[in-house]
């Protein structure tokens, strides 16, 4: 897997695939027309690469301001992914949102529900 960065537009978040560096991170809005579409090509790489990964630190930043409901269950298949590669690495969310921005806080708690393993920050900006 590569760097890979794919720019935000109005209806998809900014993605960031550092494996170098260990580091993934979402940022924007996401209510693209067809997810499968859009996420899919981004999605499928990350769990090869985070499943053939063994004794390494993943750290994802999340910062979406707005996703719809379709958004919503790829971020919980991608989070279930995350528990499973914990068996033999580490992994840290960063979930960051704004103060006044309760909905989005209360998906993070929604989504640091279903880990055990996965250290889930919450960061408030």
């Amino acid at each position: 897997m590569t760097t890979q960065i794919v720019e935000a537009t109005a209806v998809t978040p900014k993605i960031t695939l550092d494996p170098t560096k260990n580091y993934f991170s979402f940022e924007g809005e996401s209510y693209p027309e067809d997810v499968n579409a859009f996420y899919d090509p981004i999605i499928k790489p990350l769990e090869t690469y985070l499943k053939n990964a063994e004794g390494k630190a993943f750290e994802f930043d999340f910062f979406l301001t707005y996703f719809n409901s379709a958004s919503t269950k790829v971020f919980f298949n991608l989070f279930n992914l995350l528990e499973d590669v914990t068996e033999m690495n580490s992994v840290t969310v960063n979930w960051k949102h704004y103060e006044e921005d309760d909905t989005a806080e209360e998906f993070g708690q929604d989504f640091k529900e279903d880990l055990v393993n996965v250290s889930f920050n919450f960061i408030t900006l």
